[in-house]
């Protein structure tokens, strides 16, 4: 076993703490990775609080991982020393169900294991990239291209393929009008993707107060929704909605926004369940979905597709000692628009 230098929850109400983990001995086919950075998402704080289930304290969270390949094991074929590469929500799966092997190991049928709080093929609780090094399957480590720097790679492994993969299976691309709902980490991605795939993009944010990044983002149109004005003027718009934030939302107004056979889809994961309106899908054959993440292959391409198309995040990068203060300005949505641990400042 590996000892490494961590961040961990202890509790669902006490600060994160410097600590030590330990991480498996290399297998055959795995990789020892140095960790760089690793991005601060807010399922990170859904998680230590434990607002989404019990909790395997003490927890190391973190799943928008970059480093550099430290070491590999005797069989590793897709990876080699010194190689940039990421690691994003899940470590594992069963490899073997019908999900699996159409790529999809996100919806893995036996549940695929996270890259924290999960079941570790060992039998351990898996621990995420706030810290110094993780070993991972070389199946489930993804090539960071160059043209990406380490900073702005890391929260790709979540933000960007939380988005992207909804983005791309609806077809969004020119001739296709889509709508972001939230403008935080989640929801700057999937305005920075959208226009990259040539979509026609609007925000939908509840004050105008980030109005020009938006725009700056490649949005065409802003709108608050605080403002009731604006779910008159948009009614019957949209071919696809994104949305993005974790809070629970008037289902009715935002189904209304949707033209003939468009869809709504989930992508923020409030703790409350959404009340959705039957009826107001009926009248213009609405559709209301969910979306989690990508398989690896599908991650890989947008990480492809970001480097082609000069899309990254906008990222403010903290050192270790910061990260309690970080995770109550991400709760105040004081933050543009996601923060990233400097991994050096644990070592």
């Amino acid at each position: 076993m590996l000892t490494v230098n961590a961040i961990a929850a202890t509790s669902a109400t006490d600060p994160l703490v410097r600590t030590t983990i330990e991480r498996r001995d290399l297998g055959p086919r795995d990789v020892l990775i140095e960790i760089r950075y690793a991005g601060i998402c807010h399922s990170d704080i859904h998680t230590v609080r434990g607002e989404w289930g019990e909790v395997p304290y003490p927890l190391t969270v973190g799943h928008e991982i970059v480093g550099v390949v430290a070491e590999i094991g005797a069989e590793v074929t897709r990876h080699a020393l010194g190689d940039r590469v990421g690691v994003g929500c899940m470590v594992n799966s069963c490899r073997d169900c019908d999900n699996c092997q159409a790529g999809l190991e996100q919806y893995c049928l036996a549940g695929n294991v996270g890259t924290y709080s999960s079941i570790d093929r060992d039998g351990t609780v898996t621990q995420g990239g706030y810290s110094t090094h993780v070993v991972v399957d070389e199946a489930f480590v993804l090539r960071v291209p160059e043209a990406i720097p380490y900073e702005a790679a890391a929260p790709l492994l979540c933000a960007g393929i939380t988005t992207y993969s909804p983005l791309a299976h609806w077809n969004a691309g020119p001739g296709r009008k889509v709508a972001v709902v939230g403008m935080g980490g989640l929801g700057h991605m999937a305005v920075k993707i959208a226009a990259a795939m040539g979509a026609e993009v609007t925000v939908l944010s509840q004050t105008l107060s980030k109005k020009d990044d938006g725009l700056a983002f490649g949005a065409s149109a802003y709108y608050a929704t605080s403002d009731e004005d604006t779910f008159k003027a948009l009614r019957n718009s949209f071919d696809l909605i994104i949305n993005t934030v974790s809070a629970p939302v008037d289902m009715r107004a935002y189904l209304g926004l949707l033209r003939l056979d468009g869809t709504l889809v989930s992508v923020g994961a409030p703790p409350e369940p959404l009340q959705v309106p039957v009826f107001a899908l009926f009248g213009q054959r609405r559709s209301f979905a969910g979306s989690n993440i990508g398989g690896i292959a599908e991650t890989q391409e947008m990480l492809d597709f970001c480097a082609e198309h000069g899309v990254a995040p906008e990222v403010e990068v903290i050192g270790a000692e910061s990260v309690n203060e970080a995770y109550e300005r991400v709760l105040k949505s004081d933050v543009r628009y996601r923060f990233v641990i400097d991994i050096d400042s644990l070592r």
